[in-house]
């Protein structure tokens, strides 16, 4: 039986769902709920307005902002999912956005001009799984050297690697 605070929860996600549509008429969201947690999935060309519109209805934080590679998920028909986790401070609603993606065009807007941390977060998901993010203020790698031509999180990369460790020098206690 749905205790007084979840059907509170599913109030405040209504009333996000009426004014989201308010905001953004032409784009259709697809909303779904799974253990008490509301997901969103955005199209990918509706990214950067769907995240500003969020912060306009009180997602004033984003908390971790990751990827996962489906390659190997069986009846899936996109290979990456960008997945933005929302948080409104005040009522501590949470919301998570996805977007799905494809190769070649792994590429979608930065989210640091709506929440500047997204910073270092969207560079790790570089990082890892080779999904640029347009007009980031430094985008750089920051957990892998510079060299590295790989994305070691993707389903498909090697358990041991193809070698490329041998190529980096070698860093003592001492020098780092």
């Amino acid at each position: 039986m749905p205790n007084e605070s979840t059907n509170s929860a599913t109030g405040e996600i209504e009333a996000v769902q009426t004014r989201l549509a308010e905001l953004l008429p032409w784009v259709a969201l697809d909303w779904s709920q799974f253990r008490n947690q509301t997901r969103v999935i955005c199209p990918a060309g509706d990214l950067l307005k769907c995240l500003i519109a969020f912060k306009a209805v009180g997602f004033d934080q984003l908390t971790d902002l990751t990827a996962v590679d489906l390659l190997e998920y069986g009846n899936v028909n996109d290979r990456f999912e960008v997945v933005y986790c929302l948080l409104n401070v005040d009522t501590g609603l949470r919301l998570i956005a996805k977007i799905y993606l494809n190769e070649p065009n792994l590429t979608i807007p930065s989210a640091t001009s709506v929440w500047f941390g997204a910073d270092w977060l969207e560079r790790e998901v570089y990082d890892m799984y080779g999904i640029l993010f347009t007009g980031h203020p430094n985008f750089k790698r920051l957990l892998l050297p510079q060299e590295f031509q790989s994305f070691p999180l993707r389903k498909d990369y090697p358990v041991k690697g193809r070698g490329e460790r041998h190529n980096f020098p070698v860093i003592t206690r001492a020098e780092s």
